[in-house]
Formats: C-alpha cells, structure tokens, sequence
C-alpha cells in the first residue's frame, strides 16, 4: 500500500515539476522576510477623523499627519526598491537601538505615540484655558542603554525609588540626578501585574548622574469638555504630536487656524509645548507635496534644512515653515490664514 502511495506521489511530482518549482519560486520572491526594510514616501492622514469631541466645530481646511511608509523587505520588493529613486533600503538593525528586540522596540514607540497624545491634549487645553486635570502618572521603562548597571527590565513601571513613590519624570530625573556615580538606588516596580524590587548602580555620562534608562510617562487625563483619541494599530511613535496638539485646539475653537487649507506638518511635542525632531523627514515632505498640501509644518534645525534643500532640488512649491514650540505654529497658522 505504501510502496503504491508512494510511487503515486512521485508520479505527480514528476509530472508538475515545472509548475511546483515556479510556485517555490513565487513563494520565496513574495513571502521570504529578509532583515531589511523598505521606507518610501508616505502621505497624510487628517486628524480631525481621529478626535471624538462632542459639539467640535467643523472646519473647511485640514491639519493633517505626515507619515512614512515602511515595508517589510521580501525578494521582489527588495530588488524593486533598488530601482526606485524615492526608496530607501534600511537594514533591520537600524530601525532598533543594537540592544532591543523587534517587540521591544515597538513597545517603546507605542509608549512614546500615548505620551505624545496625553502632552498634546496638555498643550492644546491650557492654551485655550480648558479645565484638564493629571490624575495619575505611569513611568514605564522603554528602553535600556548597554551601559546600564540595572536589573531593570523592559515594561516596568516604576512605582517607587529608595522607598519614596515616583509621581513624575521631572521629580524622578532631579532625584537621580541628585547621585553619585556608583551609588545603588532601589525600585519597586510593576510588570505583568506583579511587583518586584530592582537596582540601579548610578553612571555617569558628560559630568551627568544617570541609570541608563529611557522613561516614557503615561497620563490618566480628566478634562472638560471631554475627548477621545483613536489610533490604528500600525502606528506608533511620537512624530505627530505638533500636529495633534493643533488639531485638538481647532476642534475646541470656533475659528479655523488652518484658513481653509491643508496642512501638513510633523515633530514631537513636549508637555511645555516644545517641539522636537524627528526621523524620516524627505519621505513625509514627499507625502505633503503628494497630497497637494499647501503648508508642511516641521521641526527647526536638521529636519527644516533638510526639508528645505530637498524643496530645492525637487523645485516643490509647497510652502515649509520651521517650527521650535506650539505656541509659534499657533502664531504663525493664525497669521497667515488666507
């Protein structure tokens, strides 16, 4: 019985060996992961769809995110991507810090996209006088430096240091700045519903007291009137939160900032209103320029020169405004509403 099964497979083999070798081929080229990415021009999403605000006034223009679009490398699209001017091949590695896991570091840049929401609702209330209250801070571990001399892990929340409860990031960095290099500092901290005690020896980087780990804070927000945030699993990080932090403040205004135009803008925002940098800065002006935007928003410094020299060399007419705080982006969108 066996030996006739068997001599039956072998036939059908034979005789569709050309048609098997073909779809082994097709697999490999659309299906095999390779340990590079793939980053090409993004596009932009309006905000507004994404904030839940009861009575929120509707406004004739857009405050739109910039975002990059990020491909998991297979054969075929590698070999595509080596054609494609606008592409950029990026090995695995460079997407994490050398020592984290792929889970690791996307945990992290989902921490950092919900600090970022939490300071742009910050910002955005206490601009307009809104009543917003910080009920309760939760200080995770997201990263750890190769140099650190901890037992801390990776989705910790920290709940106290030397026995005193840790109530905010500011409080926690002057208390760890207040070390010596060598000291051992004690935490008690949650993961997984259960808690543990940690340590720390404190190092020292450029006359600066730390442990070696990135803390990225989570807020529980009380505000009135009251709003809600939905984000779709595949985003992640803290480069839209100038642009949340404008959306947020149309929507509790009856003017409209954004004059009837679409705007598209990137850059992180702090809980004082300061906006930071970030990556991936050619492919999001690409996307704006893509989406017909009339205004791209970003960072100063490094991001507005590059973005200003690829505006240049691709001769975009789009208009590119360097921004350091919110409160500037306010001003400027104000200002210049046609």
């Amino acid at each position: 019985m066996f030996t006739k099964l068997y001599a039956e497979i072998k036939k059908i083999l034979k005789e569709n060996r050309i048609g098997i070798c073909l779809f082994v081929l097709l697999l490999i080229l659309f299906c095999i992961p390779l340990p590079y990415y793939i980053d090409t021009p993004g596009g932009a999403i309006d905000i507004s769809k994404k904030i839940k605000l009861e009575d929120s006034y509707k406004k004739k223009g857009s405050l739109n995110f910039a975002y990059v679009s990020e491909l998991k490398a297979t054969p075929l699209i590698y070999l595509y991507a080596k054609f494609q001017e606008d592409w950029k091949i990026v090995k695995k590695e460079e997407v994490k810090y050398d020592n984290e896991t792929i889970a690791e570091m996307e945990f992290r840049d989902k921490k950092l996209l919900e600090e970022s929401y939490d300071n742009a609702v910050l910002v955005a209330y206490h601009q307009l006088g809104k009543e917003v209250h910080i009920e309760k801070t939760t200080l995770y571990i997201t990263y750890l430096d190769e140099k650190a001399r901890t037992d801390l892990e990776i989705g910790d929340a920290l709940l106290k240091m030397d026995g005193e409860k840790i109530t905010d990031k500011t409080s926690l960095l002057k208390k760890i700045r207040s070390k010596k290099a060598g000291e051992e500092i004690t935490f008690k901290v949650k993961n997984k519903n259960t808690e543990y005690e940690r340590h720390a020896i404190i190092i020292e980087e450029e006359g600066i007291s730390l442990v070696g780990a990135m803390v990225t804070s989570n807020k529980d927000l009380k505000m009135n009137p009251p709003i809600e945030i939905t984000s779709e699993k595949t985003e992640s990080g803290p480069s839209g939160g100038l642009m949340l932090s404008l959306a947020i403040y149309n929507a509790l205004t009856k003017e409209d900032i954004t004059g009837g135009n679409k705007i598209v803008g990137t850059g992180t925002i702090e809980e004082d209103g300061t906006v930071g940098s970030i990556g991936g800065v050619a492919f999001k002006l690409k996307g704006a320029v893509k989406e017909k935007a009339t205004l791209f928003l970003v960072p100063a410094g490094e991001n507005y020169e590059e973005a200003i020299k690829l505006k240049k060399d691709k001769n975009y007419s789009i208009k590119i405004k360097a921004i350091s705080t919110f409160e500037e982006a306010l001003s400027y969108l104000k200002e210049n509403r046609t």
